[in-house]
């Protein structure tokens, strides 16, 4: 794998990871989501092209959940 191959994935993780804790930060605010509830999440990455999909599943805790 190329250095360029290399520098445009970590871009792109970066950017997932960036925009994703901030929509789900948004996502707490407008919900008004108590401290300590905690919630299901699920992540689904498609590549056109290449016919992968990668579904990550977790659980987020809010505060002392």
């Amino acid at each position: 794998m190329s250095g360029d191959y290399n520098m445009s994935m970590r871009k792109f993780l970066k950017q997932v990871g960036v925009t994703s804790q901030q929509a789900i930060e948004e996502g707490l605010r407008k919900a008004g989501a108590p401290d300590g509830g905690s919630f299901e999440a699920k992540v689904v990455l498609t590549i056109d092209g290449l016919e992968v999909e990668h579904v990550v599943t977790g659980l987020i805790k809010d505060g002392d959940a």
